[in-house]
């Protein structure tokens, strides 16, 4: 198999940035060789210009599908970043409670979702919060570009010693053994979490405005100019007076998103 030419590394990265918004510097194209080698050789192909034929001609959709798992980078775990979940449970829920206590409605989208620790995370908290006010709609959006890791979300199934950082009662609660090896997260929990495959460079499909917004550690792969655009486009997504949440090495521009710094990676709109 021949090697990945810059000039066929310049076209899969133009292609993945005018259709994901993610920027591969030239850094990368070392990664992109490592990940697309094993499909190219499973697809008995020489050059990397023969592949990327293959994925512009296939309509199925299954060779881009396949594309696009190799190329994203799916890291995540649980209680990352833990002080975001903190600001959640005792500013924003209570802040949720007393505006919408009419409704009883919380719309909520997890916009990175990977395999769904944070989603599953978030869900967890709102179910302890509104213990004391029963009568919620919890149902959230969690979402992620990637197919594959979706389809490792919906299963709610983790190694157990991935639960180690979560509080002992809420291993209890809402887990249960599988085997030796392995927990399942239970039914309550999985049902309120719908799992979609949303393109953040696409029209977000929502008919109503949502109230919280986590986006962390995605728009790290975007440049500036697509970073804002998805910004004002969450911006207008918000309802006055909810929040955005973005990853601790993220951040957004403080003129013409519309968003109000609230403390580190966290971020509302006004009232």
């Amino acid at each position: 198999m021949n090697e990945l030419t810059t000039a066929e590394f310049d076209k899969i990265r133009q292609y993945i940035k005018q259709n994901y918004g993610i920027s591969l510097s030239d850094e990368k194209k070392t990664l992109v060789h490592s990940r697309l080698r094993s499909t190219l050789q499973e697809l008995n192909m020489s050059t990397f210009s023969e592949y990327f034929d293959y994925l512009l001609r296939d309509k199925s959709g299954e060779a881009l599908t396949r594309f696009v798992n190799k190329i994203t980078t799916n890291h995540t775990f649980f209680m990352r970043e833990t002080e975001h979940f903190d600001y959640f449970r005792d500013t924003v829920l209570p802040y949720i409670e007393q505006k919408y206590g009419g409704q009883k409605d919380i719309r909520l989208w997890c916009c990175a979702s990977s395999s769904g620790e944070e989603p599953v995370t978030l869900q967890i908290l709102m179910q302890e919060f509104f213990k004391k006010s029963p009568g919620w709609n919890t149902q959230m959006i969690a979402s992620d570009i990637s197919a594959q890791i979706l389809d490792k979300a919906v299963q709610g199934k983790y190694v157990t010693e991935a639960l180690a950082n979560l509080p002992k009662t809420w291993q209890n609660e809402y887990f249960q053994k599988v085997d030796h090896q392995f927990s399942q997260v239970k039914p309550n929990i999985l049902k309120e979490i719908l799992y979609r495959r949303i393109n953040l460079i696409e029209p977000f499909p929502f008919k109503k405005k949502i109230h919280v917004i986590f986006c962390r550690n995605v728009m790290i792969y975007f440049d500036n100019e697509t970073r804002d655009a998805v910004v004002r486009r969450f911006f207008d997504l918000t309802e006055p007076g909810g929040y955005l949440f973005i990853g601790h090495s993220e951040s957004i521009s403080n003129s013409g998103t519309g968003f109000e710094y609230i403390k580190p990676a966290v971020y509302r709109k006004p009232l």
